[in-house]
């Protein structure tokens, strides 16, 4: 086959490698200079470099204007870049996911509304014009919370006491969110209301809208936490045959036919609530914990099915001697502007049994102006084993109640402890807009690959 391949998330989160045989396919890799240069050395392909200012489905158009060529499978597995994925193959008849498809896994509107429409419970929201209509007051009290339709990293999800409140600042123009502020992007947010409860994250494969994989992980914190500096850990759990159920009804609900997809949901008085979804993979360490936990490789099988070979019966067996697995992500963008100098109350943990990855930036290095999971640029990633749930959430909890981070300024200063809060501390009640404005974009997806 000939395949082109849209890339954006760094080659060794996905090891294509492993999907598709480069001998076999003739594949070109259309990407930024900084993306193109995460491909191995040695790999047999075609690197096409785009300048990155414009979408790439712009960017590749105009380019295959100019070098016209025919392509078998066009491939995304960034988030950021699926519709764009989709548009393309719309524009060149390419076999695949359409616009009209992959825009209900792309929208949190859209998908609420067909999740609901499915007759699954969701938060009750609405589009922000609608909210802020003279017709249109939330109909629900308390927490309410503002997000983009399209947003990723929890950045630029803001929770407010009340509907009311939440009206009134953007009325006022005092989110702190520049573009909304600017009161010329309203359409791009919606709000809903604040469902309490454990947030859980399904992870794994579909093709042909059959799940074939499926594994179960519980957040320690929650990603609009972990964009206000908190860490973020996840634990593998057991499901049931309902559970299973319920994810294939949302996947049916929102097109999600082949490929990979993370799901998340909060259980609130016993019932599953749906949060949104993706068609990719989970970011952080999802990848690595469902192969350890499963002995499937999520990005080589979604390649896979992209490309229409039929997998469910190349699937491996899981691993004997079954095991829970868990990963934890320690922030850094909150501390933009200071160097990493080390970690206080870390050396249980890292030399422990339990431990399985432990990857921690280098004394002296620079911490990152942008949200990020990725290992190498945030303060520290890892993986940790247990024989029970219980006993990877408690490793991971005590992990965060121990750790501090020691930083100091870029310039040459005196060191400057910074305490990262535990899981403990809660939310605080009554979060002001100011406080509760996430970090600057990211490049990456959070947790997104």
């Amino acid at each position: 086959m000939k395949i082109l391949v849209l890339h954006r998330v760094p080659y060794f989160k996905i090891e294509y490698h492993r999907g598709f045989s480069h001998d076999l396919h003739e594949v070109t890799y259309f990407g930024t200079d900084q993306a193109l240069e995460t491909l191995p050395p040695g790999l047999r392909c075609e690197r096409v470099s785009r300048p990155g200012t414009r979408p790439v489905f712009e960017e590749a158009r105009e380019w295959l204007a100019h070098r016209p060529r025919d392509f078998d499978r066009i491939i995304s597995v960034s988030e950021y870049e699926l519709l764009d994925c989709a548009r393309l193959r719309e524009h060149l008849g390419v076999p695949g996911a359409l616009p009209a498809q992959v825009v209900l896994a792309r929208d949190k509107v859209l998908m609420k509304q067909a999740v609901e429409d499915a007759g699954l419970r969701v938060p009750r929201f609405l589009p922000l014009p609608r909210f802020l209509a003279p017709d249109g007051p939330a109909h629900w009290r308390g927490r309410t919370v503002l997000k983009p339709h399209r947003g990723a990293s929890s950045e630029d999800v803001l929770v407010f006491d009340t509907p009311a409140r939440a009206a009134a600042a953007v009325r006022e123009g005092r989110t702190g969110i520049a573009r909304l502020d600017a009161g010329n992007e309203w359409e791009d947010y919606q709000v809903e209301e604040f469902v309490s409860g454990p947030i859980r994250h399904f992870d794994g494969l579909v093709q042909g809208g059959e799940v074939l994989v499926l594994s179960a992980g519980e957040y320690v914190n929650t990603c609009l936490q972990y964009a206000q500096g908190r860490p973020l850990g996840s634990f593998q759990i057991e499901f049931s045959d309902d559970t299973r159920a319920w994810v294939s009804r949302v996947l049916a609900a929102v097109r999600i036919e082949d490929g990979s997809f993370h799901l998340e949901a909060i259980v609130h008085e016993g019932e599953l609530v749906f949060l949104e979804v993706g068609n990719r993979v989970g970011g952080a360490d999802v990848v690595a914990t469902v192969e350890l936990a499963t002995g499937v490789h999520l990005p080589s099988y979604e390649l896979r099915a992209l490309l229409g070979e039929p997998v469910a019966e190349t699937l491996p067996e899981p691993p004997a001697g079954r095991r829970r697995y868990g990963w934890f992500v320690y922030p850094g963008h909150h501390l933009a502007g200071q160097e990493y100098r080390g970690l206080d109350g870390a050396a249980p943990f890292r030399g422990s049994p339990s431990a399985v990855a432990w990857n921690e930036l280098p004394s002296g290095a620079p911490l990152p102006g942008h949200i990020t999971y990725q290992t190498g640029e945030t303060v520290l990633t890892g993986i940790v084993t247990g024989d029970t749930p219980q006993a990877v959430r408690d490793w991971i909890t005590g992990l965060f109640d121990s750790l501090s981070v020691r930083t100091r300024p870029a310039a040459p200063a005196a060191s400057d402890r910074v305490l990262v809060p535990g899981p403990g501390a809660g939310e605080r009640p009554g979060l002001s807009p100011a406080a509760a404005t996430a970090a600057p974009r990211s490049p990456m997806n959070g947790p997104r690959p």
